[in-house]
């Protein structure tokens, strides 16, 4: 296992910065996650990482070794790394097994140690009894555990999966995410997972990087980026959240709907547009009527009935719509007034 460092990374097209001075260190054993919007530079930065693509500007680092840079470039086959493509690249000639050594054949390992290393992969993998199939006598989950299984036979030093659930039909995919860290734990490689699903990366990363134009906008654990959202993208992309518009009333205070918020997060400055994130969940809704700090009057506008939940939207004074998640048994119809706290410790204002 290495280490994988990219620093001021960028790839140009013409005027066009894909990747636009990224830098990022991703520690031996870990599991790092790109995650944005298509066109944000997550899958070009993967390709940067696997030797596809020479940079335009910057650096990639395997440990000690630089791998890429404007003046030299480690071809891919020389970087001992294993990537998985959205569509699996399967030989569809090939049995399972025959699919899965493939790499080590290639390597001319003896076939005592060849027989061994199949034998142990399978096992992990739990594709023992398909070893003699072909891959089109599989399922699609199936198809993605033996890919994996090929990756990791060749222990690389680097393992790089770019959108590999994609293809995969929702409960595939969400049974897929389990398996993915459960052989991440298991093999301990150092890894780069693309991905545009935010509960993929809150699944299987150590470490989730955000991706926006071409730049990483926030790094951090998939508690740290849910809970401690820096930019108005990033609580917009991580889970439902509503971002409301204020003026700062001093470092710690913003005015909303003719109420002073306490909010943590960024510093903000009187008189500044501040916009402020608060998930709908952590909204108190009471139809009677409250006091203390950041108590904001409104109106519900709408609420659906989700079965352990309900969704409200309501209306504040100054015409600003939010969006409240509570228990089933809290009904509030339509038209009532009512009053929403904002927990301080909830509302954090977002650099713009």
């Amino acid at each position: 296992m290495a280490s994988v460092e990219l620093r001021s990374l960028t790839k140009r097209y013409g005027e066009a910065a894909v990747v636009d001075d990224v830098s990022l260190i991703i520690a031996h054993g870990n599991l790092v996650c790109l995650l944005g919007p298509s066109g944000c530079g997550k899958t070009t930065t993967l390709r940067l990482i696997a030797g596809f693509v020479e940079p335009s500007a910057g650096e990639i680092r395997v440990g000690d070794r630089l791998v890429s840079s404007p003046a030299q470039t480690v071809p891919p086959e020389r970087r001992n790394m294993s990537m998985i493509f959205q569509s699996y690249a399967l030989w569809p000639h090939m049995t399972v097994a025959e699919n899965i050594i493939y790499g080590l054949k290639l390597r001319k390992l003896d076939r005592t140690t060849i027989a061994k290393k199949l034998d142990a992969i399978l096992a992990t993998t739990k594709l023992a009894p398909l070893a003699e199939r072909y891959p089109g006598e599989l399922s699609g989950g199936q198809q993605q555990r033996v890919a994996l299984a090929r990756a990791l036979i060749v222990e690389p030093e680097t393992l790089l999966l770019d959108e590999p659930l994609s293809n995969l039909d929702a409960n595939l995919r969400e049974e897929m995410r389990f398996e993915v860290r459960r052989l991440h734990d298991e093999y301990r490689y150092t890894t780069v997972y693309v991905t545009h699903d935010q509960s993929e990366a809150m699944t299987t990363a150590d470490l989730i990087a955000v991706m926006n134009g071409g730049r990483i906008e926030q790094a951090g654990s998939p508690e740290d980026i849910y809970d401690r959202p820096k930019s108005e993208f990033v609580a917009r992309f991580i889970g439902a959240s509503n971002v409301i518009r204020t003026k700062g009333l001093d470092a710690t205070h913003a005015e909303f709907a003719g109420v002073a918020l306490a909010c943590v997060g960024e510093r903000m400055t009187a008189g500044a547009d501040v916009p402020i994130s608060i998930r709908p969940h952590d909204i108190a809704l009471s139809a009677k009527p409250q006091e203390g700090t950041n108590v904001v009057p409104a109106k519900v506008t709408r609420q659906v009935f989700l079965g352990g939940t309900r969704d409200y939207v309501v209306e504040t004074r100054n015409g600003m719509q939010l969006r409240v998640l509570t228990a089933a048994p809290e009904n509030v119809p339509a038209g009532t007034e009512v009053w929403l706290h904002l927990p301080p410790d909830r509302c954090r204002a977002l650099s713009r």
